[in-house]
């Protein structure tokens, strides 16, 4: 590794100063450079004892430049954080943590609203070493009472986005320290976003067999949502299915899948009436569900189909998976098995569904009786 001050001749007999560093390094910006410019220069043919006087001052403070950036990088290869690092892009670095995750659509779009709120946030100027304990605070405050971007809405983000937005932004900062791009940890003293407890809508029994009984605008969204509600899978499984994937044993039928989000391989036994709203069975390797693609627009003829059914509830087409899950537990079945079928890690993500159990909660409250 070697460092040397060298000069450049520029206009009016002057040489600008710069380091000329071998083999390159890391600038501020990520990018391998040879060069850093001082901003000082000498005279090429000093005339006077006072621009004498000014070329020996500029060459102490190239020097100086000089030991402390071989001391900076020495610093780094030893493990030990480098002053440079702080004028690395914080913005640029965060951009190549989110294109990472491109490959899941939901993580990925996740982190690109977190990245935007905090472009808002800054203006869209963000370094290193701008991650203090107080930026991380009134970044975080940000986000609680900030208004939604790209809305037509006048809404504030919601509690629970907030929460989401900074998970990826703490996370972006944890890799940023373990990567010794910063001194310390900007985060250590601060406590998260706490979740907010949502309504969780679902359907009735009653509610479900009502739009059995309606008519949809597309009636493939209509059997989506059905399978949904009979299967509990998520729209990530549904739209992969193909028919090589149900099969059936001892006249039971069992769907063969590798769910999307958790990767987990999984053998789910469905009922015949979630399978007689697929219809007449294609090819082995054809997709039961072809041509359909998730949005909001599709969304909204889910809304529309509801209401037009008579229901006054606001339910997506994830609301089906709730519906199953709620419904399973209503009717007896246990939290584990219940668990087993939502295909969930955890028992805990599972036991916010008995908060809805509405119906047990009913015949719970009926059960003490005295009379008055």
């Amino acid at each position: 590794m070697g460092i040397y001050v060298r000069t450049k001749e520029i206009s009016n007999g002057r040489l600008s100063l710069y380091l000329d560093f071998y083999p390159p390094v890391k600038g501020s910006n990520g990018k391998f450079t040879r060069r850093e410019f001082l901003d000082r220069y000498l005279f090429k043919r000093p005339k006077n004892e006072e621009e004498k006087r000014f070329n020996k001052e500029n060459k102490h403070f190239a020097d100086a430049v000089k030991l402390k950036r071989e001391k900076e990088i020495f610093n780094e290869q030893d493990g030990i954080f480098n002053s440079l690092n702080k004028k690395k892009d914080f913005i640029d670095f965060f951009y190549n943590l989110t294109e990472d995750r491109r490959a899941s659509k939901g993580n990925h779009d996740n982190w690109l609203s977190s990245l935007n709120y905090l472009k808002a946030f800054t203006g869209n100027r963000c370094k290193m070493g701008d991650l203090t304990e107080d930026f991380c605070t009134r970044f975080k405050e940000y986000l609680l009472t900030t208004k939604q971007l790209k809305t037509i809405n006048d809404l504030h983000l919601s509690q629970n986005s907030a929460l989401s937005y900074f998970n990826k932004f703490s996370a972006a900062v944890k890799k940023a320290f373990a990567m010794r791009l910063l001194s310390e940890d900007p985060l250590l003293n601060i406590d998260g976003i706490k979740q907010k407890e949502s309504i969780r809508e679902f359907l009735t029994i009653e509610e479900l067999q009502i739009l059995a009984n309606t008519d949809c605008a597309i009636d493939a969204w209509k059997k989506v949502a059905l399978f949904a509600a009979l299967t509990g899978l998520r729209w990530s499984d549904i739209e992969k299915l193909k028919w090589k994937d149900i099969q059936e044993t001892n006249g039971q039928h069992f769907l063969h899948i590798i769910q999307k989000k958790t990767t987990d391989t999984m053998v789910h036994p469905i009922s015949d009436k979630a399978v007689s709203i697929l219809g007449t069975r294609g090819e082995s390797n054809e997709k039961i569900f072809k041509g359909l693609k998730y949005s909001d627009s599709n969304n909204e003829v889910i809304k529309r189909w509801v209401l037009k059914a008579g229901i006054n509830k606001r339910i997506t087409l994830h609301n089906f998976r709730h519906t199953y899950a709620t419904l399973m537990l209503n009717m007896g079945a246990d939290i584990f098995t219940v668990s087993k079928m939502l295909g969930h890690k955890k028992i805990e993500t599972t036991l916010r569904y008995s908060k809805l159990l509405t119906e047990k909660k009913i015949v719970a409250s009926n059960l003490i009786n005295i009379e008055i």
